[in-house]
């Protein structure tokens, strides 16, 4: 089993989920963070006045999934979050010793599918 990890911008997240179903995977974790890579934030002005945002808003996207699934996974996520520009966000894929299901007790992909 692997984890994806997806940090993509937060515009792109309807594209992102309708892709995931498209590819038959509905289960995923949303969370709310801010960050910046290259493009190290934004310079903005307001009323005359500059500022700089240096953290900018985005979405993390937690996915477990059998290793057979990841690549097609991984290709959705990237084809539907692109837009082409810096800031666009990063997919890390890590590898998960094992899963269990509370309800039920499953372990393994089982417990994931």
């Amino acid at each position: 089993m692997k984890k994806i990890e997806a940090i993509i911008r937060p515009e792109k997240f309807d594209s992102v989920k309708k892709a995931l179903e498209q590819a038959g995977y509905t289960g995923v974790t949303l969370t709310e963070v801010e960050g910046h890579g290259k493009q190290k934030g934004l310079a903005q002005e307001f009323r005359g006045y500059k500022y700089k945002v240096e953290f900018l808003p985005k979405l993390k996207l937690e996915i477990v999934a059998p290793d057979s699934e990841i690549e097609k996974l991984v290709k959705s996520i990237q084809a539907s979050a692109s837009t082409g520009q810096v800031g666009d966000g990063k997919i890390f894929v890590y590898t998960i010793d094992e899963a269990y299901r509370i309800s039920s007790g499953d372990a393994g992909d089982k417990a994931v599918s």
